[in-house]
């Protein structure tokens, strides 16, 4: 398999995934395309250059936060966005009751997630993604038992909110 198409294939599978994680690290959407962009004209080029990378996933997610953490220093960005969980919990074809009991969890559930620390959502949102612990501690650059810390606590708080 060559270069280009390597690259090609790891960028559809990963590009979603990728855009989506900028977005909840409080992106606009137009940032957060250009961004996903350049982390895989960046792996492009560093497997070009000869580099070897042993998950392509995770270096493009440890890539994609290092610009994403550069780009909202310059920009002053904090506003986290939260709307594509909003999209994942939305009930559709549901009953009118089961749809008022569905808006009802995803009320509380928004609640929660506000209420979770930045590092808490950030490692909720890659453990979603797929991410393994090991993996969520090198994109965002802390110890594996942080990450499963930062994740307890997380879920432990969603889980209250949503089933009481």
């Amino acid at each position: 398999m060559s270069l280009q198409d390597r690259v090609t294939q790891i960028y559809k599978d990963a590009r979603d995934d990728v855009y989506r994680y900028l977005l909840t690290l409080g992106l606009k959407p137009g940032d957060a395309q250009d961004l996903t962009q350049d982390v895989f004209l960046r792996l492009f080029q560093f497997l070009q250059r000869g580099g070897e990378i042993e998950n392509p996933r995770a270096w493009a997610f440890r890539v994609a936060h290092n610009l994403a953490v550069n780009s909202r220093t310059r920009q002053r960005i904090m506003d986290p966005v939260d709307t594509h969980l909003e999209r994942i919990t939305a009930g559709g074809g549901l009953s009118p009751e089961h749809q008022v009991l569905a808006a009802e969890a995803n009320g509380r559930l928004h609640e929660a997630l506000a209420t979770l620390s930045p590092q808490q959502r950030q490692c909720l949102h890659l453990r979603a993604e797929g991410l393994r612990y090991r993996e969520i501690a090198e994109t965002v650059g802390i110890g594996v038992s942080t990450v499963s810390e930062f994740l307890g606590r997380a879920v432990t708080r969603l889980r209250k909110a949503v089933h009481g």
